[in-house]
């Protein structure tokens, strides 16, 4: 599971002004007319044509649950594609993302004194570069653990270092035993 693609996934899912089809056979009706065809999407979420054929008919309305969550993951990747990129767009350009997490964060410090890693709560608002930086990451198809290092050196700038006025020598902020993590635009 990645937690922090799927999070950036999700603060860009919440700007949908649609909802995603809900039932199985508008989703698989979905899917047909965006690839075109019912062996496109057999292929895909690996079943038989027949059986897509039979959902876009409503012959078949419960999907088990495997298929049930591709179908869905795959029906939300190509849902507004246009808000979706708006949505990014304006958090890389002028928005900017909002971070809420409970880790373990800090970096090497003096024990006793207050930067020292422990499990924190932060809920920080990082400027549009570093939106862009975790989007584009996202799109390139960056690892969970590369995710997680953009977002470290965000915190480190605009949390530890407070945009340079304070540990300028700081190089790195620890961010790990990530218990939650949620982004939002």
């Amino acid at each position: 599971m990645s937690m922090f693609g799927d999070g950036l996934d999700k603060a860009v899912q919440r700007s949908f002004t649609r909802p995603v089809p809900k039932s199985a056979g508008a989703r698989m009706r979905y899917l047909v007319k965006q690839l075109k065809g019912t062996g496109a999407v057999a292929q895909m979420l690996r079943i038989s044509q027949r059986t897509v054929e039979r959902y876009v008919k409503d012959q078949i309305k419960k999907p088990r649950p495997d298929l049930a969550g591709r179908l869905e993951a795959e029906v939300k990747k190509r849902w507004q594609p246009q808000i979706r990129a708006r949505a990014r767009e304006r958090a890389a350009t002028t928005d900017g993302i909002v971070i809420d997490t409970r880790a373990r964060l800090g970096y090497t410090a003096p024990v006793g004194t207050t930067d020292q890693d422990r499990i924190r709560h932060l809920t920080v608002a990082l400027p549009p570069q570093y939106a862009a930086r975790l989007f584009d990451a996202r799109q390139a198809g960056a690892t969970d653990q590369r995710l997680q290092q953009i977002a470290a050196e965000a915190l480190r700038d605009v949390y530890f270092q407070d945009g340079g006025r304070r540990a300028g020598s700081l190089e790195e902020v620890r961010f790990t035993d990530v218990e939650h993590i949620e982004f939002d635009l």
